[in-house]
This record gives C-alpha cells, sequence and structure tokens, in this order.
C-alpha cells in the first residue's frame, strides 16, 4: 500500500513516515503545497495524509484541486486548527477523515487502515479469501488456520491483491505501489516474490493473466 504525507513538520513528517511503514505502507513524504498537489495528482495512492497549514499552497486549496482534478484518493487531513467549523470545511472540500494535532500515533495508523480498506469495499479488518485470511491490523496471513509467515514485501503484496481482488491488478501498478523511488522497479523480481508467495498461500491463491496481470483465486 502506498502513501503521501504531505508535512511540512520535519519532525512530525519523520515520525509519520515511521509510523506508516511500520504499519505496512510504503511510504513517500513531500513538505510543500505546489510538490504535493503535483505528485497527489499524477500518482496514484492509497492514502494520503495532509497537514492543511503548508507553505506555498495550503491543503484545504491543494484537496479541492484534487478533488476537482479527479484525484479519489483516501485524504486524512491533519491541522492545529480545532474549530468544528474548520473541520466541516476540511470535509466539504475534500477529506475522508479528519485529525485534530496533537494526536496519538496509534489513532492515525487505525483510521489510515479504516480508509484503505473502504477505499476499496472491505470493511473488516480480517479479508478471508477462500482459504486465506490476510490480518490488516496485524499485518499477518494464515491459511486454514494456520500462520503463514511472511516478508514486509511479501505482505504488502498480498494485502494490495487482496483489497483490490475484484479486479486484475497490472504488473506496474503493483510495482508502483511495492518499492521505493529509489528501489529498483523489476518485473523479474516481483515474479520472484509472487513465486514465494504461491509456495506459502498456496499455487492457485495468486493467478497470471497473460497479458493483463494478476489476481487472487476464487472466493468462497
Amino acid at each position: 500500500m502506498r502513501a503521501l504525507v504531505v508535512e511540512d513538520d520535519r519532525r512530525i513528517a519523520a515520525d509519520l513516515v515511521q509510523a506508516l511503514a511500520s504499519a505496512g505502507f510504503r511510504v513517500e513524504m513531500v513538505a510543500d503545497g505546489e510538490t504535493a498537489w503535483f505528485r497527489g495528482g499524477t500518482e496514484r495512492y492509497d492514502l494520503i495524509v495532509l497537514d492543511l497549514g503548508l507553505p506555498r499552497l495550503d491543503g484545504l486549496t491543494i484537496l479541492k484541486r484534487w478533488r476537482s482534478e479527479g484525484c479519489d484518493s483516501p485524504v486524512l487531513v491533519l491541522t492545529a486548527r480545532g474549530a468544528w467549523t474548520e473541520r466541516v470545511e476540511g470535509i466539504d472540500a475534500g477529506a475522508d477523515d479528519y485529525l485534530p494535532k496533537p494526536f496519538r500515533m496509534e489513532e492515525l495508523i487505525a483510521r489510515a487502515r479504516a480508509l484503505v480498506r473502504r477505499s476499496g469495499g472491505r470493511g473488516a479488518s480480517v479479508q478471508q479469501v477462500g482459504q486465506m485470511a490476510v490480518d490488516l491490523n496485524r499485518m499477518s496471513v494464515a491459511v486454514s488456520g494456520v500462520p503463514v509467515p511472511v516478508t514486509p514485501l511479501e505482505y504488502r503484496l498480498l494485502a494490495y491483491l487482496t483489497l483490490h481482488r475484484d479486479r486484475t491488478v497490472t504488473p506496474s501498478e503493483l510495482l508502483e505501489h511495492l518499492y521505493g523511488d529509489d528501489d529498483a522497479r523489476d518485473a523479474n523480481a516481483l515474479e520472484a516474490v509472487i513465486a514465494r508467495l504461491r509456495r506459502k498461500v498456496g499455487a492457485g491463491m495468486i493467478r497470471t493473466r497473460r497479458g493483463f496481470g494478476y489476481d487472487l483465486g476464487p472466493q468462497d
């Protein structure tokens, strides 16, 4: 799962990046409004954490532009402003959730996970696909009730396919959501990760549609 953190306070931004990465997100960070507007409008994210008080372009303006331009990524707004009228203004501008500062990181992670699940039409934290269960809160996988050890990269891939299991996911989309900007995005490496997962969760669980991409096996 790919997240964008838009925050100009370096300490808060670093804490957000660390917390989201520990929760299974592949995180990118920007510190000014104009860069945030460009990145959010041209890249696909599973979650955007957006501070309102930004240099060069404020968060509400960015949010309104994103929505008018068709960006439908879930947006969690952060702000030091506590008035209910400002929260209403943020939600009316297109925010999916709102968290005033100061906040507990545990609450932010819980809200972030809920936004990602809801955006994919998946309300439950434990997603069942056939005999496989993916726990999005514990970042764990089980098959027929037996825990399956997975690496962070394997978990992110499986979680993404699970949340988008109603469609075929292209290799380029998977690479975009699995690897950082500094990582080599290699289709062969992706195939290797999928091959390892097939050995762990069952050969028929992750299906290849030649020329299209990947999807998950039949659902119970």
